[in-house]
């Protein structure tokens, strides 16, 4: 390790041990916004919001190398978990606007983003439409400078709280799927837009559904091209699949050792199903940081496919594990904090971003280079 990167992770421990925030974030509600707001803020004031983000948009302009260590000192620190409302914000939206958003659009949402002052939600999938994005409905006609927009979206994580939305809809009903969608930045507050929290089997109601009543937007909002959302949804989804999930893996892959460390030397069954999963999350660990040292300078390709398939099929192993070393009424697993909330909630992660049946293919396909399946 160089002395550079090294005087780097521990000036980030020192800061975390420092402000790392005592109190745990409420899973939903205006509180949820309120906190990850704050904490971001903090993130930003201390100097480490946007490690990797370009210095002209206001981040740091340093290596994703970095950026890796921060994720390795964040989880370490039992620093507040990424998947809150700020998640999309600086996962998807803000990564999707450096590679395809105007000057204008930049300017204007990647310093809001950073510093703490917006919340961001995304507005992709549909009833009836699961994975499939080329058969989305929400459709988005053209009038003068704007778009008006009619349809519905759901699970959007954090809708009944976010500012702005990254919203793919149907703007050409008579083109073929490359063609007929655009990626639009919506503001949540604009008339016509009504939002339903929908509570999940684990308890918190941090998914809605979204409903566009002739919801007027302006085409200036419009990334990356009217009628090109296709391209630009694809540079979304690379992130979402490829790097965003990195500091939850490396807090998972903590996780295990912890329940390792808990498990009793009687149960030799139960640690070896503990040490391969030690394994597993390892070999995981090392392919992510491979894929995103090689996306430096680009947007990730299609190989993010197997690191989102990999993360989320382990995340489940691992609750259930856990379920099995304390026991269904163990003070580990009962409560909203507890192994048995990460257990139910864990069966949306082979849903969100795509199924692990639409990972697959596409890793058949555009990875592998096999044929395509029917269609």
């Amino acid at each position: 390790m160089s002395a550079s990167i090294a005087t780097f992770r521990e000036q980030a421990r020192k800061w975390l041990e420092a402000n790392v925030p005592s109190e745990p974030s409420p899973e939903d509600g205006p509180a949820s916004r309120d906190y990850v707001l704050a904490w971001q803020k903090a993130q930003a004031a201390g100097g480490w919001a946007g490690i990797a983000w370009p210095k002209d948009v206001g981040g740091r302009g340093l290596s994703v190398l970095e950026q890796i260590v921060w994720f390795e000192e964040y989880a370490r620190a039992g620093a507040p978990s990424p998947l809150n409302a700020s998640f999309v914000g600086l996962n998807h939206a803000g990564p999707t606007l450096i590679a395809c958003g105007s000057a204008e659009q930049k300017a204007f949402h990647l310093p809001k983003i950073l510093s703490g002052e917006v919340i961001w939600c995304q507005g992709f999938s549909e009833p009836g439409t699961g994975s499939d994005l080329g058969s989305l409905k929400t459709r988005g006609r053209v009038q003068g400078n704007e778009l008006i927009i009619d349809g519905q979206k759901l699970w959007s994580s954090f809708a009944d709280v976010a500012d702005w939305q990254e919203l793919l809809i149907r703007t050409d009903p008579t083109a073929r799927t490359s063609g007929a969608l655009s990626w639009v930045i919506c503001p949540m507050n604009a008339p016509g837009i009504t939002v339903r929290p929908i509570r999940t089997m684990a308890g918190p109601r941090k998914y809605c559904e979204v409903f566009y009543d002739s919801v007027r937007v302006p085409l200036s909002n419009v990334v990356g091209g009217l009628n090109n959302g296709w391209g630009t949804a694809m540079s979304t989804l690379s992130f979402e699949r490829g790097t965003a999930a990195l500091a939850l893996l490396i807090g998972l892959t903590l996780k295990v050792e912890k329940l390792l460390a808990a498990c009793p030397a009687d149960r030799p069954e139960m640690r070896r199903r503990l040490a391969q999963l030690r394994a597993e999350g390892a070999s995981i660990r090392a392919t992510t940081y491979r894929f995103a040292l090689n996306s430096e300078n680009s947007v990730p390709d299609s190989g993010g496919s197997i690191i989102r398939l990999a993360f989320a099929e382990f995340a489940q192993r691992v609750a259930a594990a856990a379920i099995d070393l304390y026991g269904i009424d163990a003070r580990e697993v009962v409560g909203t904090d507890g192994w048995g909330h990460d257990y139910l909630d864990a069966f949306s992660e082979t849903i969100a971003g795509g199924t692990a049946e639409i990972q697959r293919n596409i890793i058949a396909e555009r990875v592998l280079g096999l044929p395509k399946g029917p269609r």
